[in-house]
This record gives C-alpha cells, structure tokens and sequence, in this order.
C-alpha cells in the first residue's frame, strides 16, 4: 500500500514515474501521453507542473498573449505560467478533497494541452 493517494493513483493508474524526492513524483509515461509532469505534495495542496518551453528572446509579448488566450479559452486545469526564463504548466488541487477523478482530469487536460498547443507553441521555440 503506497503512503499517501497520489502514489496510490500512480500505481493504480499504472503510470511510469520516479518519487525524485520526498512527496515529489515525475510522471514520465510516454505510452500514456504524460511524460515530464512532476507532481509534488505540499499540504494542504497537490501541485501540477510540467515546464513547456524556454521563453524565447524574440516575439515574446506575442507568445505572452497567446499563452494568456489559451489560458483563458482552452484549458480546463491549470495555467500556462512564467518561472525563471521557463513557460510552464501548472495547477493545483486541495489533497483533502482531491478524489481519484479530479487527480485524472488534471493529468488529462495536461496531456491534451501539451499536445494540442505544441502546433502553436512550437513556431516561438526557434526563436531563441
């Protein structure tokens, strides 16, 4: 039996992953679509992340907008964020409350943003 729900989501999931430290989790599952999401317990709360990107040197007001347009129109959980010269994906959820479908429709809107975005997101990378 794990220690805690998220590893025992992990395991019932079936999911790849390392514990990289304590109460951190690096879900690296290709075969599922999730690969480089770290999933990290600091209660009360379950943090989300997955870094996208390099921000680029140029066009970057552009790319800003764009990640603020997806943001507000096409993600379901989480955010795209700025965090040292880096675009990530986050959310959180509440441990407390968090139930086995919540954990999923994270991890699922996270893969299908990654790969539906990645088009879009993928013409400010050669900008660099």
């Amino acid at each position: 039996m794990a220690e805690n729900r998220i590893e025992q989501y992990l395991i019932d999931f079936k999911f790849n992953y390392q514990e990289i430290g304590k109460n951190i989790w690096l879900l690296d599952d290709s075969e599922q679509g999730f690969e480089g999401i770290a999933i990290m317990l600091n209660e009360p709360l379950v943090v989300f992340r997955s870094i996208v990107m390099d921000v680029p040197s140029e066009n970057k007001l552009e790319l800003f907008e764009k990640l603020l347009e997806l943001n507000a129109s096409d993600l379901l959980h989480g955010a795209y964020g700025l965090e040292n010269e880096k675009i990530v994906l986050i959310d959180t959820l509440e441990y407390d409350g968090m139930d086995v479908n919540e954990f999923r429709a994270t991890l699922d809107s996270f893969s299908l943003a990654l790969t539906q975005h990645y088009p879009v997101l993928s013409k400010y990378r050669s900008c660099r």
